[in-house]
């Protein structure tokens, strides 16, 4: 393989074939007329290609990442780049090659380097997300023509999100591509290397080749893969396998298309400009696409119904981009990753005040999307979609740029782009059959400014809650600099990108002062203004970020000109510099603790190898069957409401519609519920939440059956819904039989007798979160036998309760229903119970038709149905002493059910266990409300619970700190900490406790009081920006509350060849319960753990399992396992006694021979647990899990940005059974539970956002709800496990550790808290204020208080909160 020759003649020589094709991992493949509708991810899953995953649909979390490569004819050399396959249209690929996962490698024909880096740094848990990140780190090297930097690996999997890692295992695994490091991390440090040795990126082993010299060929153990010549065509070769840019591909002349799609939708691709405008003129509302990250989100989510496409990819004079001696032309074709690396190379041949605007671009364009969409969104597409948030358009105002508009005449007109957008959303001067043509951008004059600005949620990958373009042309004048030339332009705060007109008629003419800076803000604040009521809510955010930018701006010029900067205090600039943030480095500090051949031992995940190369299978990877039919569920679009008519004649007339199904349809029972029975299958009279399951349609495609399910209309009589917590106090809407209470001492006798020097008083409220699995609820459903026995494959952490559910309304026996699960693409408890009330859906129709069912939630869909984290009030009084010691606590706690009670009354009690946190409080009493809301059920989710109980005591210790002006630290540990033989207030007693060691490690690793001066120091130089820290502990309950559910089955078979079969209760989630089970297994029969299998959880191995949560899986199940293996072996013993067996085979094949059963089925209860409600006392929990967690953080006080500079995280696990995977864990953990604390906001149509439709979810996919990514990840991530202290309560001395992690997250929540302390110090603002969770930009900009601010809101302003 070398580079593709071609010369002049080659194209004549070759007969080309004018038919549609597409090169998918080098076959040839003929794209037939009629798949205009299709997206290539849909395309790719229908040919077999399930390695690229739907996570989203709308190219928001990386999971259908590939990579396309096509020939530039002009520039003669092939391009490589990621996409999002979920928006791609098939067609606009035509003529190209697509790689997907599985032409990388395959666990047959051996793993590409990046597949086997990831796998064997543990980069992959779930595996869901993994294809995804393997695709954007190949692209990102067949692109390069050099190894890339660590920075530019780290901004190529912006767009990739993960729910599982935390993400730093990914980093480590792709970081050993980049030209800075040759470590791959498997344990070779280049300390240990002999001289003249490396890593070798391809085998992670030493070998002698030279990574400078990309043609010497590696020499390490695994030959499969060197490194070869860089070329044109092909980029960078890391393997012999590589596949080629196909030669036919190349020389073949591109052409026109005219083809279509399903419901008369056209699709045409011209060459030529002339072509492009006759087709405009004949459809004038077509919609012009290259890349389709727009129109394909109004077609699939605002479900605009758009006849006519015309891909302008292949049109030249739309794809011009040129420097001229006045400026850039840039044609609205051109993909937005070209334009930022031209102007990235322009900033480098011209001067430096001429490309200004250019630099703003480029800054402005690198937080833009992930790389996905600016490898395939235009330009001109931005433009023209107008969009009100759009980051570009406010900097084409600002910059005078010019667009050029040409009719289908071709008639060209030029026109100012600030005259370009229209007043009113989404409103251009665009005439009908006119095309935006190309932009041309002036080069900047001498003293001419322009810079952007942005702000978002989140960093990476994030639409902009404000964003502007700001430039000023100053001109010296009598020694002073004079306003010449200026322009403001805001998106964000209208319907459209406002100039500031009125600020820029003051500035024209004014001395460039600190006069001019004051009066302007004056200006300003009338000049952009914002409706209480305003769409988007966050009023005073938006009307404060319209002044911090323009306040960032006077600083930012001042400091460029050196006559002004010396009148810019120091401490000012921090306003100004932009923080450089270094690639993201950990540590993971851990014992091995070897029992036995394997447990103990820090191996990979099983699967990982699978889920690297896209060959592990997902319940929507399961092939449909011939006569199956897909499903999509009749909602209720109304939070409270009686159903007057259900019309389905709309549905019935709908392509493909099969049939609706409704409650009268039900065979069986039509009440479900996991604890109470107080769910309907289906709506029968009312419904109380929007999303509310009122029917079923199925149909014989996925989109057939949304779109019939779509035209059921449901006619309602709408009722009052409560809609908060308060709502549902002030109503006294409670789910029955909720209130619960636990005490300890006499807290009333305590407040009275005087003992108690002060007393406080406060709420404490923090909203919900998603769960986010990257894989969405799915169930395909079957009968056998004509229905006599029905069978399933789901994700779901719970195949019991789809079991249960499923054979409760079909009116079958439970042991008539088998439900299978493989794996599941993520859960964290919302695929407990939530995902089997979807699958019981299912049944009716797989059952009635005795065809199969399969049903795949949206995402959009999933997040408004399935239910969230519970948002939780707290309202505490505490007692305590000037010396800080805590004496009473008197609290009441409240959580949002929704609809339903499902698991809440259990989540509330633990919260109620948790609520003291680590703290002894000798006088203590809990009282606990589910409240009954009109939302959707919320659920479990990682903590149950426990983190929200805790972080209400967190937040009234923190305040005990600001009364008595002493450090949190010091209220926690000095004073108040448990210990041995503490009595907890609901009469456990504390055993093994190591607290106080994992404190004091803790404080030593981060040197506390020197982190506590360099923050100070820091805080005392930089006025704009500040840095806080925090510790925090916690102290995590191990079992189930609901004692029953403590038990375990397990069936493990043992085979003549020696190999081990094992089947436990458990499902795989990514958490690795299959890897550690397996290495029990291992450790317990002395073979190694390649021996050892796990077969999937099926319902009819293992019966009554309880769901895979509460952390407790690795015990219970290792310990079911364990069981049945000494059985086993107990059996065997008298043939192993007789003589000395050569290998664990040679002696099962004894055995065999000897008739000895060589299966068992195990089991194991938690012992030594129970608690009694009515007396309010017991042992609840086996054990506790402990951990402490120190993070360092950095805000920006004008904007409310935020990054976490180090986190340092200990936890107790006693002698891990895997602590590479332990690790992931708490890694993974940690960075979900920052995504609660400070990033993950749901926003629901409630009080408290008016400008939604009351019940309704705003936050219901990616574009809106942000967890966290690669960007918002600790710069320093630090984790340790405690050494040295068996744990004597589980199954080989091992803690749990799912759970437990989550809360220590808070850690970076009280840092951001103690850095707004410090912003508030600068206004002589001392006093305690609240901070609710998530602490977003909003809410921490809000509580820095300073002149921009004080003149839009109070010292006690309090930004709304779904709760």
């Amino acid at each position: 393989m070398g580079s593709l020759k071609t010369d002049e003649n080659a194209e004549q020589d070759l007969k080309v074939s004018y038919e549609a094709i597409l090169y998918v991992n080098g076959v040839r493949r003929v794209l037939p007329d009629g798949l205009a509708h299709l997206t290539l991810l849909e395309y790719l899953r229908d040919i077999g290609l399930t390695g690229t995953k739907l996570g989203c649909g709308e190219g928001g979390c990386g999971a259908c990442t590939v990579m396309v490569s096509h020939y530039d004819r002009k520039l003669r050399k092939c391009s490589h780049y990621a996409i999002n396959a979920c928006l791609a249209p098939l067609y606009s690929v035509e003529g190209m090659h697509v790689i997907t996962v599985e032409g990388l490698g395959s666990c047959k024909r051996g793993l590409h380097p990046v597949q086997e880096s990831l796998a064997r740094t543990h980069g992959s848990q779930c595996g869901f997300c993994t294809p995804g990140f393997v695709m954007s780190m190949y692209a990102l090297l067949r692109s390069s023509q050099t190894p890339p930097s660590e920075e530019q690996i780290e901004e190529c999997l912006a767009g990739n999100l993960c729910r599982c890692t935390g993400y730093r295992p990914i980093l480590d695994a792709f970081r050993v591509f980049a030209k800075t490091s040759n470590d791959l991390h498997t344990g070779v440090s280049s300390l240990s290397l002999e001289e003249g040795k490396s890593v070798c990126p391809s085998t992670g082993k030493p070998c002698s080749c030279n990574l400078n010299n990309v043609n010497d060929k590696c020499v390490g153990s695994d030959s499969r893969y060197e490194p070869t010549s860089y070329n044109e065509i092909d980029g960078t070769k890391y393997t012999e396998k590589e596949l080629i840019f196909p030669p036919e591909l190349s020389l073949r002349i591109p052409t026109s298309l005219n083809l279509t799609g399903f419901g008369g939708l056209m699709w045409y691709r011209p060459l030529t400009l002339q072509h492009l405008l006759d087709l405009k003129a004949k459809y004038a509302d077509a919609k012009l696409l290259v890349g389709n990250t727009e129109v394909g989100i109004e077609m699939r989510l605002k479900r605009i119904p758009y006849r006519v496409l015309i891909s302008v990819m292949h049109v030249p004079e739309l794809n011009v981009l040129d420097a001229k001696d006045d400026g850039i032309e840039i044609g609205a074709a051109v993909r937005l990753s070209d334009i930022l690396n031209f102007f990235k190379k322009v900033v480098t041949e011209r001067a430096a005040h001429e490309t200004l605007s250019c630099k703003a671009f480029i800054e402005q364009l690198i937080w833009f999307a992930g790389t996905q969409i600016r490898n395939a969104a235009s330009v001109g597409g931005n433009i023209c979609t107008a969009s009100p948030i759009s980051d570009l358009n406010p900097l084409w105002m600002a910059t005078r740029a010019k667009f050029r508009i040409i009719d289908a005449k071709g008639n060209i007109r030029t026109v100012l782009a600030e005259n370009f957008f229209l007043p009113g959303y989404r409103k251009v001067d665009l005439a009908r059959g006119e095309i935006l043509l190309s932009i041309f951008l002036p080069w900047n004059r001498t003293f001419e400014f322009v810079k952007e600005f942005k702000q978002s949620h989140r960093r990476d990958d994030d639409i902009a809650i404000v964003n502007a373009g700001i430039r000023v042309h100053l001109q010296e004048h009598s020694e002073n600099w004079v306003v010449a030339d200026a322009s403001i332009f805001y998106g964000g705060v209208a319907p459209y990108s406002l100039a500031a007109t009125k600020t820029k008629e003051f500035l024209i003419g004014k001395i460039w002062d600190q006069d001019l800076l004051q009066n302007a803000l004056k200006v300003l604040q009338k000049d952009i203004l914002l409706k209480e009521d305003a769409p988007g809510g966050m009023v005073e955010f938006r009307k404060s970020l319209t002044l911090s930018f323009f306040f960032k701006f006077f600083l930012w010029v001042s400091h460029q000109m050196d006559s002004i900067k010396e009148s810019i205090p120091l401490s000012h600039l921090s306003a100004v510099h932009s923080v450089h943030h270094p690639p993201i480095t950990g540590s993971q500090d851990y014992e091995i603790i070897k029992h036995g051949t394997s447990v103990g031992s820090p191996e990979v995940h099983l699967s990982a190898k699978l889920q690297v190369t896209g060959e592990a299978e997902y319940a929507d990877d399961t092939p449909m069957p011939p006569n199956g039919l897909h499903a999509a569920l009749v909602l209720s679009r109304k939070p409270h409401a009686r159903i007057i008519r259900i019309d389905n004649s709309g549905a019935m007339s709908s392509p493909g519609f099969v049939s609706l199904f409704l409650v009268k349809d039900v065979p069986g029972d039509n009440k479900i519920g996991p604890v109470v029975a107080d769910e309907e299958l289906f709506a029968v009279d009312y419904v109380t939440c929007v999303g509310q399951v009122i029917g079923i349609v199925v149909a014989d495609t996925h989109e057939n059956a949304k779109i019939a399910a779509r035209k059921v209309n449901v006619e309602y009589e709408e009722l009052p819904a409560i809609l908060s917590i308060q709502d549902a106090i002030n109503a006294r809407s409670f789910h029955p039989n909720t209130e619960k209470c636990l005490s300890k001492g006499d807290v009333d006798h305590c407040f009275q007798s005087g003992q108690c020097d002060r007393i406080i008083e406060g709420e404490v409220q923090m909203g919900g979160q998603e769960h986010f699995y990257l894989e969405p609820q799915s169930s395909l459903i079957w009968t056998v036998d004509g229905g006599n026995e029905v069978h399933m494959i789901s994700s779901t952490q719970a195949p019991q309760k789809h079991q249960k559910y499923v054979s409760r309304v079909l009116g079958l026996p439970m042991s008539k229903v088998v439900c299978k699960t493989k794996r599941i693409g993520g859960g964290f408890g919302g695929k407990e119970t939530r995902s089997a009330f979807i699958a019981a859906a299912a049944s009716v129709p797989s059952y009635l038709l005795n065809r199969p069912v399969k049903i795949t939630l949206d995402r959009d869909v999933d997040m408004m149905i399935t239910g969230q984290r519970h948002s939780f009030l707290g309202k505490y009084k505490v007692g305590f002493t000037n010396e800080g010691r805590v004496l009473a606590l008197d609290l009441e706690i409240y959580n949002n059910a929704g609809n339903s009670l499902d698991l809440s009354l259990a989540i509330l009690e633990r919260a109620m266990f948790h609520s003291d946190n680590v703290y002894e409080i000798p006088n203590m009493r809990v009282m606990g409300r589910v409240c009954f809301t009109n939302f959707p059920s919320h659920t479990a989710f990682r903590g149950f619970g426990g983190p929200q109980g805790m972080l209400i005591t967190e937040n009234w210790i923190q305040r005990i700190a600001v009364e008595l002006k002493m450090s949190p630290e010091k209220i926690r540990v000095r004073i108040n900490f448990q210990g041995e033989g503490s009595v907890l207030h609901y009469g456990q007693i504390v055993q093994y406790c190591t607290l106080a060691p994992l404190w004091n490690e803790l404080k030593l690793s981060c040197d506390f009081a020197k982190a506590r001066e360099e923050v100070d120091q820091f805080n005392g130089h930089n006025r704009w920006r500040k840095r806080g820290i925090a510790m925090v502990p916690n102290k995590f309950g191990i079992s189930f509350t609901t004692k029953l559910m403590n038990q375990a089955g397990a069936l493990v078979q043992v085979y003549t060849d020696g190999s081990v079969l094992v089947t436990h209760g458990g499902v795989e989630m990514g958490q690795g319960l299959h890897t550690k089970v397996a290495q029990i297994a291992a450790s317990a029969f002395n073979i190694p753990l390649s021996s050892v299998f796990i077969s999937d959880t099926s319902t009819d191995k293992v019966p009554n399992a309880s769901p895979t949560a509460a952390s407790a899986s690795s015990d219970m199940y290792g310990a079911a396992v364990l069981d049945a293996c000494e059985q086993i072996m107990a059996r065997m013993e008298p043939i192993a006694s007789q003589r000395n067996f050569n290998s664990f085979a040679e002696l099962v094949s004894a055995c065999y021979a000897e008739r000895i059963d060589l299966s068992a089925h195990g089991f194991y209860i938690t012992p030594d647990i129970g608690f009694d409600w009515t007396t309010g006392k017991g042992k609840p929990f086996r054990y506790f899990t402990y951990g402490a967690a120190f993070a360092e953080v950095e805000i920006d006080t004008l904007t409310g940005d935020f990054h976490t500079r180090v986190a340092n995280i200990f936890l107790d696990l006693g002698y891990s059974l895997n602590p590479a995977i332990d690790v992931g864990q708490i890694e993974g953990a940690f960075v979900q539970g920052l995504g609660w604390i400070a990033l993950e906001e749901l926003k629901w149509g409630d009080g408290a956002h008016k400008w939604i439709q009351p019940g309704c979810l705003y936050t219901c996919g990616p574009g809106a709800y942000k967890i966290p990514s690669i960007n918002d990840v600790p710069l320093k991530f630090n984790v340790s496990l405690l050494k040295g202290h068996p744990n004597v309560k589980a199954i080989h001395s091992s803690k749990a550790v799912g759970e437990p992690p989550f809360f220590l997250a808070s850690a970076v929540l009280f840092a951001i808290k103690d850095a707004i302390i410090a912003a508030r110090a600068e206004m002589g603002c001392n006093g305690w204020f609240p901070l609710d969770s998530p602490a977003t930009p909003e809410r921490i900009r809000m509580a820095c208080l300073d002149e921009l601010s004080s003149s839009l809101v109070n010292s006690d302003f309090h930004p709304k909160l779904s709760v």
